[in-house]
């Protein structure tokens, strides 16, 4: 399945960490949406969401909602809309897992290098994945 026009700004926006754009583009998306493109939407969406909660200072709600954007995203294919989830799902594990160690007080300390970024996948990326 090829991603919309409004995906690609959505990706666009979240690897520039324009957080709360990204999640504007895609509550738009989401809301049209059914099965297995409404779960990728959401997924993103919310790990945007916790990603702008994290940059706010709100550690709890920033890991809540990547526990819960991880859970969505866990249902949909591995390589979705030419994106590779599988790889986003363990980077976003790694940036939480990270975040829960650091905690609040120091959860500013968290080197940029283990925000995720979303990534288009290759046809030979797929052919290995699948």
């Amino acid at each position: 399945m090829q991603p919309p026009d409004e995906l690609l700004l959505a990706v666009k926006q979240f690897n520039n960490q324009e957080w709360f754009e990204c999640h504007e583009t895609l509550e738009d998306l989401w809301m049209g949406e059914r099965g297995m493109p409404r779960d990728f939407y959401q997924g993103i969406l919310q790990i945007s969401v916790a990603i702008y909660h994290w940059g706010n200072g709100n550690l709890n709600g920033a890991i809540k909602l990547l526990k819960s954007g991880v859970e969505i995203l866990d249902k949909v294919d591995k390589v979705f809309m030419n994106m590779d989830v599988a790889g986003f799902l363990t980077d976003v594990n790694i940036l939480r897992q990270e975040l829960e160690k650091l905690g609040k007080d120091r959860m500013t300390g968290l080197n940029a290098a283990l925000i995720p970024k979303l990534k288009p996948v290759t046809e030979t990326d797929k052919n290995i994945r699948e």
